[in-house]
């Protein structure tokens, strides 16, 4: 049985936080990128997704490697070329490939004609790279260009047989905005790490969930079955979302917040409810937001309506368990504000030590 090993929610082309490729796609050229596993196995098979594209992208030919040992990718039952289709997602054949939890592995795409605008994940944190002509044989002379984030690239499994994988469903604390680059010190990765199972992540930055975003993706309860639900061998979810529909209408600092309706608690606990009820019997951990005093979401009302949510999952009843990561992450000295050595600088996302916190804090309740 093959079971996801990692995984990235697929996004709407745009600007995006940094520059990327996403609108102007691939032409005649090979793009390769890296992703880390948490589960392991003889064989793998990948996914790639078209999700936002208006027609077909065909993909030329494909390859996936591990510790400088790669096989060439086949679609369809044998052949060396697949096609995407408009709003659909292409699966590889299975190809026999050992790999290990905790290792990466190499996905590299040869476009020889236009693909248009790419369905992409605006935020990976680890580099991806783009090179003129088909380079699936070469090693990394080719690429000349780099960029931090993943293109039509959604999801990695393996022959695992695991059914006790975990989805993070969140925003850009789930996306790992604030760890350090390249370094895999998300906190998706460290609760791998922690519990030895299958962790997906199914962050991105700036999400709502109540509230489609033309940068930050379809919102939680419209993705929420896509990201999820899909991807084999889960069972179970942690939600850590709605922080940024309760703050973005406190700022006009960031154009792309816009539009910011107000919410009200109610709204997020509605859409909570909108989350248990879809994931059926998914164990559904809720996790209680993070402090953001002195943040950029800030404000007198959204620190009212974020103490509402917080005490209506901890108190509740209605989560399958509940991870307190509100107390967990607070300064001492003032619980409105996240703890100093936490903080990665913006007093909203952690740092990597943070990241590690909130991974024992899940490991824990689980």
């Amino acid at each position: 049985m093959f079971a996801a090993a990692w995984t990235a929610s697929p996004q709407l082309p745009s600007e995006g936080f940094t520059p990327n490729w996403s609108r102007e796609g691939f032409w005649r050229q090979s793009l390769r990128q890296v992703v880390r596993l948490t589960a392991g196995g003889e064989r793998v098979r990948v996914r790639f997704s078209n999700a936002y594209g208006n027609s077909p992208v065909r993909v030329a030919g494909g390859s996936v490697a591990v510790g400088g040992s790669g096989v060439r990718l086949t679609f369809g039952g044998g052949s060396a070329e697949g096609e995407m289709p408009a709003r659909g997602e292409l699966v590889s054949d299975a190809v026999q490939l050992a790999v290990e939890a905790g290792e990466s592995v190499v996905v590299t795409l040869y476009f020889d004609t236009a693909t248009g605008p790419a369905t992409f994940h605006a935020q990976a944190f680890t580099t991806s790279y783009r090179g003129g002509g088909c380079l699936l044989d070469e090693g990394g002379n080719g690429f000349t260009e780099a960029s931090e984030s993943w293109y039509f690239l959604s999801a990695v499994e393996t022959d695992s047989g695991r059914t006790d994988g975990i989805v993070l469903f969140g925003d850009s604390i789930t996306d790992g905005f604030g760890s350090t680059p390249g370094a895999d010190r998300r906190w998706s990765d460290a609760l791998a790490s922690r519990t030895g199972r299958a962790v997906l992540n199914a962050g991105i930055g700036g999400n709502l969930l109540l509230n489609d975003s033309a940068w930050y993706g379809e919102r939680g309860v419209g993705r929420f079955g896509r990201d999820v639900l899909r991807p084999a061998g889960v069972d179970t979810v942690v939600v850590l979302l709605g922080l940024n529909d309760i703050g973005f209408s406190e700022t006009d600092a960031q154009p792309t917040y816009k539009p910011a309706p107000v919410v009200s608690a109610g709204e997020v606990v509605a859409a909570y409810r909108e989350l248990i009820r879809q994931a059926g019997e998914l164990t559904v951990i809720g996790a209680t937001l993070l402090p953001f005093g002195g943040s950029d979401h800030w404000g007198e009302r959204a620190a009212k309506v974020s103490y509402e949510v917080n005490e209506w999952v901890r108190c509740s009843g209605e989560f399958d368990g509940v991870v307190d990561l509100n107390r967990v992450m607070a300064d001492p000295g003032d619980p409105d504000r996240l703890h100093p050595a936490y903080d990665f600088g913006d007093q909203l996302h952690p740092d990597d030590e943070g990241y590690g916190v909130m991974a024992d804090a899940v490991a824990r309740c689980l």
